[in-house]
């Protein structure tokens, strides 16, 4: 019934792990995509066979085009190699076959996209690489995500006041693209490719930083203003995100805001009968940002001729229907409706909530700002105690004000 019927097949399957074990990844990202095309190839009226790759497959150089590039392995060969390797061997080579790309995940969807030019060279083939994904821009609904997959979780976890603190630099691009320019990329390639027929395999680099450049240090910005705007339910501190470029910085603000709090929390959580938890969630979101690593502290550029010329061929009407192009996306509505998004359709929190949440976060403010004076009159009060310049000043301190209160006092009585 397949076989007699599908017209047009959409690839998408794969893992997105980025620290999946390589001879897994290989199975799932390589394997599995060839034996897709081993499928369509009993298709009898196949029109269109669209596998979606990823923008980062070629990270390893700084500008990617729209051309296949060959891996560093035959990837056939390596599939064989796996099959008498044991799983001990493929780690210690993993480095080393992977190279300057950053992980398992990118190094198995560049041996998918080569693989498909000596498997499926005979079929009406195209390749899209859509970069980070992020919530819609318009379709199916405004800011619509449903998991915390990419940047999602990561801005709930800075939402949440969890995340403080990330390794990236300012002023590099965060090539973020709405999830429905990409899927409305996808429609107009299979229909390109039934009209057009064309003889070489077409890729399509689906991303944002060469069109509308939008930088992490913009995002850091832009969380914590909507997130105050728009807060979750009961958040475990007030949001504050920060991009630190510098390796000494990083580990110095991981240990004052994540790891030191996460520890005192947990052992207030002893201390009141509970189970501690807050380190074992740190520690799971720091594994996740060290996989971020990578893509928030370089920057790439990729080319996008190939997108603009299939732009050039469709009709008015079908140009804003199966819009794909970034180049008029406002990025703080964006972000806005994002941060909103992950709100309702993420965490499904009720809007009618939204009043009791920002009495919660004011309250989260009131307790930082006591918890912070307390802090500074207690070393203020050692230091009084320790040192003469301390106490000398101190008390000029207090006299000034003594005499600043005396002088209102005066002024009001005095009248006009």
């Amino acid at each position: 019934m397949l076989s007699s019927k599908i017209n047009v097949v959409f690839h998408c399957a794969a893992t997105i792990r980025f620290n999946a074990p390589l001879k897994t990844a290989m199975q799932l990202n390589v394997v599995g995509t060839r034996n897709m095309a081993h499928f369509c190839y009993n298709l009898k009226h196949l029109e269109a066979f669209v596998h979606v790759s990823t923008a980062y497959a070629n990270c390893d150089r700084s500008y990617i085009e729209e051309v296949i590039y060959p891996p560093p392995v035959q990837p056939q060969k390596l599939i064989d190699a796996f099959d008498w390797m044991d799983d001990t061997m493929v780690t210690k080579l993993t480095p080393d076959l992977i190279g300057k790309r950053p992980n398992t995940y990118t190094f198995t969807k560049a041996c998918a996209e080569y693989m498909l030019t000596q498997e499926a060279a005979d079929l009406p083939l195209a390749i899209v690489r859509p970069s980070i994904i992020g919530a819609s821009w318009r379709e199916p609904l405004v800011g619509w995500c449903d998991n915390f997959n990419g940047p999602s979780g990561l801005f709930v976890a800075a939402g949440k006041g969890l995340l403080r603190t990330m390794r990236g630099e300012y002023n590099a691009y965060a090539d973020i693209i709405p999830v429905d320019l990409p899927a409305n990329l996808m429609i107009a390639v299979a229909w390109d490719m039934a009209v057009s027929r064309p003889e070489n395999i077409p890729v399509y680099n689906s991303t944002s930083g060469g069109v509308n450049p939008f930088r992490w240090g913009e995002i850091e910005g832009m969380l914590v203003t909507y997130f105050k705007k728009y807060p979750l339910d009961k958040p475990f501190r007030r949001p504050n995100c920060a991009f630190v470029s510098n390796s000494f910085m990083y580990q110095y603000w991981q240990i004052v805001s994540h790891k030191g709090p996460a520890y005192l929390y947990d052992i207030w959580l002893r201390m009141i009968g509970q189970k501690p938890r807050v380190v074992k969630m740190y520690n799971k979101l720091e594994r996740a940002l060290q996989s971020m690593d990578f893509f928030t502290s370089h920057h790439w550029e990729w080319s996008h001729d190939n997108a603009d010329a299939l732009t050039a061929k469709m009709g008015e009407e079908d140009k804003k229907i199966f819009k794909f192009d970034c180049r008029g996306l406002h990025w703080p509505t964006y972000m806005e409706n994002y941060v909103l998004g992950t709100k309702k359709y993420v965490l499904k929190e009720d809007m009618d909530q939204l009043p009791l949440a920002k009495a919660h976060l004011n309250k989260l403010r009131n307790i930082r700002w006591g918890f912070n004076t307390i802090l500074i009159v207690l070393f203020w009060r050692v230091l009084i105690a320790r040192t003469k310049i301390a106490r000398n000043i101190w008390h000029l301190v207090v006299s000034l004000c003594f005499k600043f209160l005396q002088y209102l006092r005066i002024s009001s009585t005095q009248g006009p």
